[in-house]
């Protein structure tokens, strides 16, 4: 089984309601198994709303894994014969992280605490502390991620390097980082990067965004699946508007990206006798 579809779940949500926000997303995801979604991706923080340092609405929805949104995820799962990647505050402890969870018909089966926090996230949440961690599924070996963490390149190499070949991306991409907001083809950057990143390390990457308006923040939408060889399998979405969608693809295909060509590999044309990459203790 490598041939799936992945949906991806484009909305907005409510800080400080978290019941509303998780009734919004269950019924998306819904939407998405209905239009033949294995794998459905949320945004990042999509049940408690990302409220950060204008308020304590993010805090508000916080929540252990395993938690209603997991429990309820989980069911989703099980009534559908699918996976869910979902974005939340978790509450560990006194300790709040920026969380995404993968789950499936048989409950949580990874956690991924957001490693880079941006901006006044780092007045909310304590930095990552589970590392990178990959599980394989029937379909593949899949990693996950969230928003920020898109732009330090390690992060998507090691987990390339553990042989996952789709990372899910809950994600609220905001504007900050780069001068402009869209591109002269109406791309955020932050997606232009997906597609690098997908290019470059030769794995499906599906990123799902917050959209819309809320307060001072404007969520840039434009969520996308990007292929192993850098192109939109799906997507960008709207900058504007809610959206499920769905594409089919092979995630076999990964492990065939990884040549481009006679004598052009680039898995096998590193350097690791120059440089290499250290991760848990041992070199990638």
């Amino acid at each position: 089984m490598s041939q799936i579809a992945i949906g991806l779940v484009q909305t907005g949500t409510v800080p400080g309601a978290p019941e509303s926000n998780r009734g919004r997303l269950n019924e998306m995801a819904r939407t998405a198994f209905r239009h033949g979604a294995n794998l459905v991706i949320l945004p990042e923080l999509g049940v408690s709303g990302y409220d950060l340092g204008v308020g304590d609405g993010t805090a508000a929805g916080a929540e252990p894994v395993p938690g209603p949104s997991t429990d309820a995820w989980v069911q989703l799962c099980r009534d559908h014969d699918g996976w869910i990647c979902g974005g939340i505050c978790e509450r560990a402890g006194p300790d709040l992280f920026d969380s995404a969870v993968l789950v499936g018909p048989d409950g949580v089966l990874l956690v991924y605490r957001k490693l880079h926090l941006f901006g006044h996230e780092k007045t909310v949440f304590r930095p990552g502390d589970f590392g990178l961690p990959v599980v394989d599924l029937p379909f593949g070996r899949v990693g996950a991620l969230v928003c920020y963490d898109l732009r330090f390149p390690e992060v998507v190499r090691i987990l390339a390097l553990q042989d996952a070949e789709v990372v899910c991306v809950p994600t609220a991409w905001v504007t900050g980082f780069d001068r402009i907001a869209y591109d002269a083809g109406g791309m955020p950057p932050q997606a232009r990067n997906v597609l690098v990143q997908a290019n470059l390390n030769q794995i499906f990457i599906a990123a799902a965004s917050q959209v819309g308006v809320q307060g001072e923040l404007r969520f840039l939408g434009a969520s996308l699946l990007a292929d192993p060889r850098g192109e939109a399998a799906l997507g960008p979405l709207s900058i504007e508007d809610d959206d499920v969608v769905v594409a089919a693809i092979d995630v076999a295909s990964a492990k065939g990206a990884r040549s481009r060509g006679e004598l052009i590999s680039p898995r096998a044309d590193r350097r690791p006798d120059v440089y290499t990459l250290r991760y848990e203790g041992r070199d990638l």
